[in-house]
């Protein structure tokens, strides 16, 4: 079964929106990547899962290198310009830095980095595989640093502040779990 994109059904998934930076072939650029996941903390390492065709997985895959900047509020024209145009028939960077945003190169792999993200995770390849139609890239992190500004969250097709927070459930709500959950231990 499908779930494709737009669907009643796909649109449930909340996602981040990582700006991804790579250099190559069709020169330096940067895709928006709703799916892009840290996926292990030692060492750590950050999946991608990038379409096939697009102009980043080639870069990438001729390079071995790429960069991950996580939308940060005030950044969705930056994600709408990535994630909206090829970069095998547009230069996005030097569109994006026309319309005022800034990057800066990463000290590792001398990539565009956005200035400003949420976070920022310069990374090198040590695995590609095909899943379905897509193909996930996970990289090392070489270098991460964050700021104090919020990440944005993809969900419905929409750009989603998350300042306000579901509370956790209280001490006295986790007790009670804990004993219900104690008497259903399998011996």
């Amino acid at each position: 079964m499908d779930l494709p994109w737009g669907d009643e059904r796909s649109l449930k998934f909340i996602t981040n929106v990582g700006l991804i930076t790579s250099d190559g072939p069709h020169g330096p650029n940067v895709m928006a990547a709703e799916w892009t996941h840290h996926v292990s903390y030692k060492p750590g390492y950050i999946a991608v899962c990038i379409g096939s065709g697009k102009a980043t997985l080639e870069n990438i895959t001729k390079t071995k290198k790429f960069g991950v900047n996580i939308t940060a509020t005030g950044q969705s024209v930056m994600a709408h310009v990535a994630g909206n145009y090829s970069g095998k028939k547009t230069d996005k960077i030097g569109a994006l830095k026309e319309l005022g945003f800034t990057f800066y190169n990463g000290e590792k792999t001398g990539l565009h980095m956005v200035q400003g993200a949420a976070l920022n995770a310069e990374c090198k390849v040590i695995k590609m595989t095909t899943v379905g139609d897509h193909v996930m890239v996970i990289g090392e992190v070489l270098s991460a640093s964050a700021t104090d500004k919020e990440p944005v969250a993809y969900h419905k097709g929409m750009y989603w502040n998350m300042e306000t927070p579901t509370a956790k459930p209280s001490e006295a709500e986790r007790d009670h779990m804990h004993k219900i959950v104690a008497k259903h231990l399998k011996k």
